[in-house]
């Protein structure tokens, strides 16, 4: 994890002169910097992939040579535009067939139909048995079936033969084409006809460990962390060129669980993307934003690495020099934040630390 830091500074002069050591007894005027104490923004990174609000799979639900393409690879389309026709001319015979075949169950339906009148006539007439009228109502339940199978084959016709048109679902850009007029698309085939990529609005997906995501339990107010999410700032997009993405974006989501291979959560931001700078598949840096009060900051070029410890050199009340080590928690740009060993109202010289003695008098500039 990487960090960022915004803060302000001035009054600090830095020179590359060497100066010869400083004998106890000699007075120099240097740099001093006090230190004080102050509220900084900063900001966790997280590497993330950007992925479309909607992103479909467009896939033939019948089985066909592809006769027609209507859009180009990139273009934009809008809901309900066609996009592929698949050749229907099977599809169309098999509609014909289906009504035909409901045609042939109406007649059958209508035919079985008068025997039941007729033998109904008869039988209040004493000239049948009650068996044969029986008989004919149950032949005509059976027409009347037939006549609903026959229905129904007829609009599942009807369904595929409008599958061989296929149609945007959604407004978006249309990804890669693979196949061609004059392939064959197949309602089993792994690989879609195209992508479509809805884009108005993207989400970056990135992810937290364990460590970072209990420091965003603990950072953020709200009784859960539905609340604690809405409660957290607006977040930074940065591009895989290290540019800033205009927008800023919300956190949304945290998923329910850590996967284990990982030990990490998903996370799932949202940004607008009025002007489809972002496309599914693009890269970047998230920047999570968060307040740090009551910071201790210290130049690096102000402090001493010795012997894998960081010291600076601070004054006492005469204005004498103090080697004195500190801890730092981490390092900000050109900046260390310190730990331990410093406090607010301290003083510290800002340059030429190598050449400076234990007990040397400065002259604060």
């Amino acid at each position: 994890m990487k960090y960022t830091i915004i803060f302000a500074i001035t009054g600090l002069l830095f020179s590359c002169t060497p100066n010869k050591p400083i004998e106890n007894n000699q007075t120099l005027s240097l740099p001093v910097i006090t230190l004080q104490e102050d509220s900084i923004t900063l900001y966790n990174e997280f590497p993330t992939h950007i992925e479309g609000k909607i992103n479909v799979n467009i896939r033939s639900q019948v089985d066909g040579y592809i006769r027609e393409i209507f859009a180009e690879e990139g273009a934009y389309v809008k809901a309900g535009q066609p996009l592929f026709k698949i050749d229907d001319r099977s599809y169309v015979e098999q509609v014909n067939t289906a009504s035909a075949n409901l045609n042939a169950a109406l007649a059958g339906q209508k035919n079985a139909k008068l025997e039941v009148e007729k033998y109904t006539l008869l039988s209040q007439n004493s000239v049948t048995s009650d068996f044969q009228l029986r008989t004919a109502q149950a032949q005509y339940e059976t027409a009347q079936a037939n006549v609903a199978q026959q229905r129904a084959a007829l609009e599942a016709a009807k369904i595929n033969l409008g599958f061989t048109l296929i149609k945007s679902p959604v407004n978006g850009f249309i990804g890669r084409i693979p196949k061609r007029i004059g392939n064959l698309a197949s309602a089993s085939d792994t690989q879609p006809l195209t992508t479509l990529s809805e884009i108005s609005d993207v989400y970056a997906y990135f992810s937290m460990t364990e460590k970072e995501f209990l420091s965003f339990n603990a950072r953020y107010k709200g009784d859960n962390l539905i609340q604690k999410i809405s409660a957290t700032d607006s977040v930074s997009l940065k591009h895989a060129d290290n540019s800033d993405y205009p927008y800023k974006g919300k956190i949304q989501m945290i998923n329910g669980e850590f996967e284990t291979g990982t030990g990490a959560i998903s996370v799932r931001a949202s940004f607008k993307n009025p002007r489809f700078l972002l496309r599914t598949g693009n890269t970047g840096r998230i920047l999570l934003p968060y307040t740090e009060k009551k910071v201790l900051l210290v130049p690096v070029l102000s402090t001493l690495d010795i012997q894998d410890k960081i010291f600076v050199v601070r004054l006492n009340k005469e204005n004498k020099t103090e080697r004195v080590a500190i801890t730092v928690s981490q390092k900000q740009g050109d900046y260390y934040i310190v730990k331990s060993g410093l406090h607010a109202g301290d003083r510290i010289v800002s340059r030429d630390l190598e050449t400076i003695e234990e007990g040397s008098i400065i002259q604060p500039q």
